[in-house]
């Protein structure tokens, strides 16, 4: 696939709630709080990529499977970036407590798990029939078991159900809604939206970025 055909119909296509909706945010860069927020890439990386998602949001699934790889391998193993996920989470009950769960395997066991277990949850967003699971804490347990050691699973599962992740997802939710956020996934580049259709559009965002200082 030509990967200068960055954002296709099917692919990038939000998920909302009944509508389809794109948010209009102003011109000028806002500030966003990374700190305590799970990332990829150098710390040093001069400009900030976030992605607002959704565990159960198809397209997010497919941003992560198909195009994420790209924005990694051109942008943030190059170190030109670093890339965070945050929590938008609206579209089922189990979308929250996926959210959470995945919040407290980030504060239990790092950055390094936290994405493993993030690009699997991903993978397992559905049946091998194309059936939508659910993400029961049980179900999620056992997605964590692949990616980590049953002392680190038990660490997880004990902290869960202390409710450690709580908090931090109602900062994403409370970020997300500060910025008008209304579908996922929906991406920030040194703080503004990012509302083109390419890979050369995504590109020379994060370069401006890079040369404004965000």
């Amino acid at each position: 696939m030509n990967k200068k055909v960055f954002w296709i119909i099917g692919i990038f296509a939000v998920c909302v709630v009944g509508i389809i909706a794109l948010t209009n945010i102003n011109e000028k860069s806002v500030v966003i709080d990374y700190e305590g927020q799970p990332f990829i890439g150098e710390a040093s990386a001069p400009v900030d990529i976030v992605e607002f998602g959704d565990y159960k949001c198809p397209s997010c699934k497919d941003f992560n499977e198909s195009l994420f790889p790209v924005i990694y391998e051109e942008l943030v193993e190059t170190g030109k970036a670093k890339f965070y996920f945050m929590n938008y989470s609206f579209l089922a009950a189990d979308s929250n407590i996926a959210a959470q769960f995945a919040e407290t395997v980030y504060k239990e066991l790092g950055d390094e798990t936290f994405w493993d277990f993030h690009n699997l949850l991903f993978a397992n967003q559905t049946t091998a029939a194309g059936q939508p699971n659910l993400f029961t804490d049980e179900f999620l347990e056992a997605v964590l078991t692949e990616v980590a050691s049953s002392e680190e699973v038990e660490k997880v599962m004990l902290a869960y159900k202390n409710s450690e992740g709580i908090e931090a997802w109602k900062k994403d939710m409370k970020t997300a809604n500060n910025l008008g956020v209304a579908s996922t996934p929906t991406i920030f580049i040194g703080g503004k939206e990012f509302e083109g259709r390419t890979l050369d559009d995504f590109t020379k965002m994060v370069e401006k970025a890079a040369k404004s200082g965000k």
